[in-house]
């Protein structure tokens, strides 16, 4: 039975990828930070819809070096074996980029860049020693494109990127793939502070007219997870705004 570790699961595209992995047959580990709740409440749903599956909920703050090589020895302590890792721990912060401080980009890409890092360095090896494995990190289109009001929220996702590109062709020879799903406008809780205004501008500027949602992209995320062929590509899952 394959594994999988999610991070920034408690919520939003991490608890739905969750969902779509234990509903693939997937083992899962439920990474979060400060839900500690909501991680739980997560991980009974999953041992109560899937009894055969091995599903834990564990706290990790993944820009912690130190705390992301904990979590993935206990994962291989549960599991035996890590084949998926899912970096989607993120965070946002909407602000003019001459208010923007030192501590906002240490926040945001400490979170948003050096925690895919750190979370992924701290997995890789244990992949290296089975010769196989499969990274999906999740950045957003505006690490493609860019945003206003966004600039430290763009730039660490664009590194997102610009990391699993550049990790594709050094781990691909080890049959390990790397790739990136970038969303768009989704129905997450991080998109809660946007106006209606702003939520029907988006919309209307989205070629399918709406709003993606969770489980849309973590089903993207899953086939990312289990194909063999694809590596060093960043799917935009954004119902056609970018284009």
């Amino acid at each position: 039975m394959k594994s999988v570790i999610i991070t920034g699961a408690s919520k939003g595209i991490g608890a739905e990828c969750a969902r779509v992995f234990a509903e693939n047959g997937f083992n899962v580990l439920i990474n979060y930070k400060t839900s500690e709740r909501e991680a739980f409440a997560l991980r009974q749903e999953i041992k109560e819809k899937f009894p055969s599956l091995i599903c834990e909920a564990y706290k990790c703050d993944v820009t912690n070096f130190e705390d992301c090589e904990k979590m993935i020895n206990f994962a291989l302590s549960i599991f035996g074996k890590i084949d998926v890792l899912v970096a989607n721990a993120g965070i946002s912060q909407p602000k003019l980029f001459i208010d923007t401080s030192d501590d906002d980009f240490d926040r945001v890409i400490g979170t948003n860049l050096k925690g895919v890092y750190n979370i992924t360095k701290a997995t890789v090896p244990s992949m290296l020693s089975n010769k196989e494995g499969n990274i999906v990190a999740v950045s957003s289109i505006w690490g493609v494109s860019g945003a206003a009001l966004e600039s430290l929220y763009s730039a660490s996702k664009a590194g997102v990127i610009g990391l699993c590109s550049a990790l594709s062709k050094e781990l691909g020879p080890s049959n390990i793939l790397v790739n990136c799903v970038a969303p768009g406008a989704i129905e997450t809780e991080m998109n809660k502070n946007l106006s209606q205004e702003e939520k029907e501008m988006f919309s209307s500027e989205t070629s399918l007219g709406r709003f993606g949602t969770p489980r849309e992209v973590a089903e993207t995320i899953l086939f990312l997870a289990t194909q063999k062929y694809i590596t060093g590509q960043t799917i935009v899952v954004d119902g056609g705004y970018l284009m």
